[in-house]
């Protein structure tokens, strides 16, 4: 669902309004210059990109041997409520609607389902205004009481979406010190420190442990793409394993 994997991702990061309580948060830890994060999907995308538009440096870190994840697969569109897009299309969405229908859907967290219904308009509106993404195109599905699936004319807008969320860091990590991104980089373990708040993060890529130091922020998704032999897809779905 394109719409909880980035309104996760940014409202969790944010606070819901601005990243500096999160970053006020880091830095009672331990000093950190930059943040860490795990997973170069829409969610670990959406992640890295607000780190640096707040100011922040980021290195992120996927295990594959290019970014992505599992949202470029996503073929609806994203959901948001009162949108600029519903605005202009005269459509009367509200919050509250949206979180109606979300719990009738049958969610079980009123704490997420409140980040995800009360993040998605701006969260929305971000995704057209700092990447230029066309997501003109609003429709309504199933379990929605209004027309809020957002999407553009491209057949797949789950790909289009991340993408241009991947480009982002990519340029700036091509003309500035302030983004890396480490592809083929398995992260393992946690470091912590004497009072077990976590400070970092061991990696490994071409058989040698590398280390970054910061807070980890974890966006690794689900199971679906564990690929170990003692992985729920090797146990229930092995044509799966690829």
């Amino acid at each position: 669902h394109l719409g909880v994997t980035l309104a996760r991702a940014r409202g969790l990061l944010t606070g819901h309004t601005s990243v500096a309580p999160c970053l006020q948060a880091m830095a009672t830890v331990f000093p950190a210059d930059q943040a860490i994060v795990l997973g170069g999907g829409l969610a670990g995308m959406t992640a890295a990109n607000t780190v640096l538009e707040n100011g922040g440096k980021v290195v992120l870190l996927d295990k594959s041997s290019f970014c992505g994840g599992n949202s470029t697969k996503a073929t609806s569109g994203i959901n948001g409520a009162a949108t600029k897009t519903q605005q202009t299309l005269g459509i009367d969405d509200s919050v509250d609607l949206f979180t109606s229908d979300t719990m009738k859907g049958g969610a079980k967290k009123p704490e997420v389902v409140k980040v995800l219904c009360g993040n998605s308009g701006a969260d929305v509106d971000w995704l057209v205004e700092k990447f230029n993404l066309d997501l003109s195109l609003v429709s309504r599905l199933g379990g929605h009481s209004m027309p809020r699936t957002h999407r553009g004319k491209e057949r797949f807008p789950g790909m289009t979406i991340t993408y241009a969320l991947i480009q982002m860091v990519e340029k700036i990590a091509e003309k500035t010190n302030k983004a890396k991104i480490i592809t083929k980089a398995r992260a393992h373990k946690l470091l912590t420190n004497s009072a077990g708040a976590c400070v970092g993060v061991i990696y490994e890529k071409g058989g040698l442990d590398f280390q970054e130091h910061g807070p980890v922020i974890i966006a690794t998704g689900g199971f679906g793409a564990d690929f170990t032999q003692q992985s729920l897809l090797a146990k229930y779905r092995p044509d799966l394993m690829h």
